[in-house]
């Protein structure tokens, strides 16, 4: 069989979601309909909502919630527990979930011959926020070291060291960065990985995402032509969706070139043809209700100074009004300098003329 170019195999997949712990439980979920949305009641609710806007309407006690996501096996990677309970639960299930893909695959990056690398995204880390940093003295403390300080809670908790991390714990020796763009983080990551893989920067990539928030027990307030569900369903494609349900989970796939995959006999999950990076054109954007097309930077300055007070308007006013007027007087007398110096240069030429031809004559006569 003849590869297509730049094809890209999936060899490895892992993954946790809510109500399924792998991916194959995620897709029999899939395939029975399953609904894995939480409901939660008043004394389950672990969020810092007022109660009166618990009580209202509006607010929808549901989220997908991560089983488990507070487990960690610290001592198969050689952390120390102290170091791991400072560690992102995002970075610790991501860490994990590259492990299994690469099970999944067959791979053992220890004793494969080639670079495989990571990019990975994540959301942000609400865990440090709530956990890490719980109360207003650690706070101050770890803004007081950084950077040269708290180093465990700084490698724990930040972001850049997601990807970097993986590779470090793995032995991974291919390139290793975190990237964010949002809700597409994932998807990017595919796409980039694909990239790296056409240009012979790996042999094989890990690319996924991770989004984990604490506390996971919280529900939210439903606002009309939001993105967030009215009822705490999601119906995706349907004529009765109002929105969408925000949830955790970890999802990882292992790339490798399918020529590269054909020829070791991998097992092959799925083929990415194609992949391209782009930016979403401002006229076209998903914000609710309507997408607002973006105004050239004159329209905004105006839209400024209507928003200033009825005085600095009026005075505005008067300012420009006095300014054009100086500029059509400064370009009468620019045009009346131009008509003299015109004349003057035609008086000069008729001077030189006639005493051309004075001098012309007086050489002509022989006396």
């Amino acid at each position: 069989m003849t590869a297509p170019r730049c094809a890209v195999a999936i060899v490895g997949m892992a993954g946790r979601f809510p109500g399924a712990p792998n991916v194959a439980a995620f897709w029999r979920n899939l395939c029975d309909g399953v609904e894995t949305i939480r409901r939660f009641d008043q004394a389950e609710l672990r969020d810092d909502v007022d109660a009166s806007v618990r009580a209202g309407e509006s607010y929808v006690r549901a989220r997908a919630t991560l089983a488990d996501a507070d487990l960690f096996d610290a001592e198969f990677f050689g952390i120390h527990a102290a170091d791991a309970e400072r560690i992102d639960p995002q970075h610790r299930l991501l860490l994990e979930c590259c492990w299994e893909a690469l099970e999944d695959a067959g791979y053992d990056p220890s004793t494969y011959p080639g670079a495989i690398g990571v990019y990975a995204g994540c959301s942000i880390n609400t865990y440090f926020l709530n956990n890490v940093l719980g109360d207003r003295s650690a706070i101050d403390r770890f803004t007081s070291d950084y950077p040269v300080g708290s180093y465990a809670e700084l490698l724990g908790g930040g972001q850049d060291f997601l990807a970097t991390r993986v590779a470090y714990k793995l032995g991974l020796r291919g390139p290793a960065i975190t990237m964010q763009s949002a809700c597409s983080t994932s998807l990017l990551t595919v796409a980039q990985a694909c990239q790296a893989l056409m240009t012979g920067q790996a042999d094989m990539m890990l690319a996924g995402g991770v989004s984990i928030s604490f506390p996971q027990e919280r529900g939210y307030v439903h606002q009309s032509g939001g993105m967030a569900s009215a009822d705490g369903h999601c119906r995706t494609f349907d004529a009765q969706a109002s929105g969408t349900v925000f949830g955790d989970g970890v999802g990882v796939v292992l790339l490798k070139r399918l020529d590269d995959a054909l020829a070791d006999g991998d097992t092959i999950c799925a083929v990415v043809r194609g992949s391209a990076s782009t930016t979403t054109d401002p006229r076209r954007s998903g914000t609710p209700p309507r997408a607002r097309p973006a105004r050239p930077r004159r329209s905004r300055r105006r839209s400024r100074c209507r928003a200033s007070t009825r005085r600095r308007s009026a005075s505005s006013n008067v300012t420009a009004r006095r300014r054009r007027s100086a500029i059509r007087s400064k370009s009468r007398r620019s045009r009346a300098r131009s008509r003299s110096t015109a004349a003057r240069g035609g008086a000069r030429s008729v001077r030189s003329s006639r005493t051309s031809d004075t001098s012309t004559s007086r050489r002509a006569s022989p006396d």
